[in-house]
């Protein structure tokens, strides 16, 4: 399989996911303004959409937006999830809180908005994460290791961190922990985030 992916975008939750679940697949980079892959490919041919993450599986079938790659990860390796007769549903009502709330609430710090904007993305950033935070049940939202859920949520965490967004306390503990973690770290390095041999 591959993963189509660009650092530090959304994308590097599904890479991190790849990792922890131990399985094998290659990664192409793309450039979002040119939308042209490393290799030189109009990314369009891959996904019409034009945007990551995009991962296409060994039998060449194409998936499309975080939620719903994370869940095949997650439904692939079982690890990655919740167990019970509510476990998949719960995994999805945070993902898809996370993807149309704190990740769409961003947009201006991206995308050039004024100050008076950035900041007031900021606030409701800060407030957007705040059930979140309240929420956790261990070390991570779910308990004391990490699925799906949190990889997406460390994303947004390395975001409001890189724009100053307070984030709690507990949530910012979690993303001192998961940096540290192997799979975390590899990704991380390997989309140039966190040179080699460089402490997270």
């Amino acid at each position: 399989m591959k993963l189509y992916y660009s650092p530090l975008a959304c994308s590097l939750a599904d890479h991190i996911a790849l990792r922890e679940a131990g399985f094998t697949f290659d990664l192409e980079r793309v450039d979002l303004r040119s939308h042209r892959t490393e290799t030189g490919r109009d990314f369009h041919e891959v996904s019409a959409k034009g945007y990551v993450p995009v991962l296409v599986l060994a039998d060449g079938e194409v998936i499309t937006e975080n939620v719903a790659v994370l869940d095949w990860i997650a439904t692939a390796a079982p690890s990655l999830s919740i167990g019970g007769p509510l476990g998949r549903t719960r995994v999805l009502e945070a993902l898809t809180y996370i993807t149309t709330e704190v990740h769409r609430a961003f947009k201006p710090m991206w995308h050039g908005g004024s100050a008076e904007e950035t900041a007031r993305a900021g606030a409701t950033v800060t407030a957007l994460l705040a059930p979140l935070g309240q929420a956790m049940r261990g070390a991570y939202l779910f308990g004391d290791d990490p699925g799906v859920a949190d990889f997406y949520l460390f994303v947004m965490l390395l975001w409001a961190e890189r724009f100053g967004v307070a984030a709690p306390a507990s949530l910012e503990a979690m993303r001192d922990q998961m940096r540290m973690r192997p799979a975390v770290r590899a990704a991380m390095m390997y989309e140039g985030l966190l040179p080699a041999g460089q402490p997270a």
